[in-house]
């Protein structure tokens, strides 16, 4: 199975990079993990927030997968618990589709994106740094490959 993460941002600090491939190189065989960084539109000097989202939607489409299950990272999405992520993971591999997450950038997503979404999904109602996303994204995708596999990572 892919999953392919696009990631509005770039820059990161070292401790998210380290992270991140910690959980990817975690996946095995069964998942092929890819990160992609998505370059952020600069705002000010006459780019508000709307020119900024569409610029970054132009890059996102380009760097999105072909026939991919888009699944959108967003503040109004479902709230999966680790199983429920589980169980996802477990239709989509069981589907054969390449899953393409995407987080965006600080002002979020166009209405456009997140319309192809066919899940929005919610990793908390806090608000957390794009690094912290990355993180915890990758993290919680290790847990569920981990679910699926009965490996004690998860506990109940």
């Amino acid at each position: 199975m892919n999953i392919t993460v696009l990631a509005v941002g770039n820059k990161m600090p070292g401790w998210v990079d380290e992270a991140v491939k910690e959980y990817a190189k975690r996946f095995g065989r069964d998942i092929k993990y890819t990160l992609k960084e998505i370059k952020p539109e600069k705002r000010g000097a006459g780019v508000n927030a709307a020119q900024g989202m569409a610029a970054e939607e132009k890059r996102i489409l380009e760097a999105m997968p072909a026939d991919a299950f888009l699944v959108v990272l967003d503040e109004r999405g479902v709230a999966p618990t680790s199983q429920e992520l589980a169980g996802y993971l477990k239709k989509w591999q069981q589907n054969g589709q390449h899953v393409c997450m995407v987080i965006g950038g600080a002002d979020g997503l166009t209405e456009h994106i997140k319309q192809q979404a066919g899940l929005m999904l919610r990793l908390s109602s806090l608000t957390l740094p794009h690094g912290m996303v990355r993180v915890l994204l990758t993290e919680q995708l290790y847990r569920a490959v981990s679910i699926l596999h009965n490996h004690p990572y998860h506990r109940e």
